[in-house]
């Protein structure tokens, strides 16, 4: 069995066949452990195998180690599936191109301003991923994901009233991608492929039912539930940045007053950065000599032992906490990721968060809760956009 991807509908023809990509996707396997894992007779196996043989998305990998008698064959996803991976962030497009079990072949990014609106941004997506065809990391896609940072209607694969993209309410991602691209294409909110990134390569790996809280220029949340993410009736579940935190608070970009975006995005973090500058000396010379500050400057200083700077970081903590320990009174997950460009204040932002949760929430939902900051940092969109894909094809046509 070869390497090459034939050119035909590579996608499974039932739920069993279904399931065996799925659990390829971690690695090789023995014949023997896939006929356990999926419980499947040892002919009705064989057949299946065979025929995600014969179209291209299985391959034989060798023999595994005896089990007492005659050593059961492997088998790997065909080596030549290759998907897309896109996140497109507020201030940056991040592609990469990833082989059927998800790792990583090549990856891109560049600065954007997703508020040049969606012609431009996808243009220049579709450049990043021009470009890592040149370099030979693909010839033929199976598929790609893409996640925007705003609300999608998941099932159409258009934003929806995206309060920080003006210009793509209802744009056609997925048809746009996907007829450029030449293969199935999937959009979803940038927080949920994250979530699916840390579900496949990251600290969530072994945990079913999990939330990941991204601050950046926005702030929204990844719910898990039992491995699945849970997107609501709409799409819009996990919309937390819009969650007011104070009646009397400044205007949100959502035309909102008091949301925690407000307070916390990384917008409002520069903002407030700016507010304290005079008695910051470090902020002052930054703003003096840039013009205008950002969540890094505030990082920067508060590593230098900034009081104004590390100030606004407890501030923006205590506001996520009080959410957060909202939410996992509800949820009672086993497992809290922070992540994000704004998640990088690091350990000062994470301390406050815990201590709000961990003194807010009942004792039963925090007694054995994890609230870590995330490892993956920015590929856990591409690949959570990757596996978002091979999902959708692998799933049983």
């Amino acid at each position: 069995m070869g390497g090459t991807v034939k050119r035909m509908s590579l996608r499974p023809e039932n739920a069993q066949q279904a399931g065996l990509l799925l659990l390829l996707r971690d690695g090789p396997r023995s014949r023997a452990e896939l006929g356990d894992l999926g419980e499947l007779s040892r002919s009705r196996l064989t057949l299946e195998l065979g025929r995600l043989v014969e179209l291209g998305l299985v391959e034989s990998a060798g023999f595994a180690a005896s089990r007492g008698g005659r050593r059961s064959g492997m088998v790997r996803l065909a080596e030549g599936l290759r998907f897309a991976g896109v996140d497109v962030g507020a201030t940056s497009i991040d592609v990469a191109v990833t082989n059927g079990e998800l790792e990583i072949i090549g990856h891109a990014n560049e600065p954007c301003d997703v508020r040049r609106g969606p012609a431009y941004v996808l243009d220049r997506t579709l450049d990043l991923l021009g470009k890592l065809r040149d370099e030979g990391h693909y010839h033929r896609l199976q598929g790609a994901g893409i996640g925007v940072p705003g609300p999608v209607s998941f099932r159409d694969g258009r934003p929806v009233a995206p309060p920080i993209m003006p210009g793509w309410d209802r744009y056609p991602v997925r048809e746009t991608i996907g007829q450029q691209l030449g293969c199935p294409a999937v959009v979803d909110n940038d927080v949920n492929i994250m979530a699916l990134g840390e579900l496949h390569a990251g600290l969530a790996k072994q945990v079913g039912d999990f939330l990941l809280v991204k601050i950046g220029t926005g702030v929204g949340c990844g719910i898990v539930v039992d491995g699945k993410v849970y997107r609501g009736v709409s799409g819009s579940a996990g919309d937390i940045g819009h969650i007011r935190v104070d009646d009397h608070g400044p205007v949100c970009a959502c035309g909102n007053t008091g949301c925690l975006e407000a307070y916390f995005g990384g917008a409002a973090l520069a903002r407030e950065a700016q507010a304290v500058a005079s008695r910051s000396p470090y902020l002052a010379e930054r703003l003096a000599a840039a013009g205008s500050l950002t969540a890094r400057d505030v990082a920067i200083a508060a590593d230098k032992g900034d009081a104004a700077a590390a100030r606004l970081i407890r501030d923006g903590g205590r506001r996520v906490g009080v959410v957060l320990a909202g939410l996992v009174s509800f949820f009672n997950p086993g497992l809290v990721i922070i992540a994000g460009g704004v998640a990088r204040l690091g350990h000062v932002l994470l301390a406050e968060i815990r201590s709000v949760v961990y003194r807010r929430s009942l004792p039963l939902a925090t007694g054995n809760l994890p609230i870590v900051l995330s490892e993956l940092g920015e590929t856990a969109g591409v690949i959570g956009a990757a596996s978002l894909a091979s999902d959708h094809v692998f799933s049983a046509s």
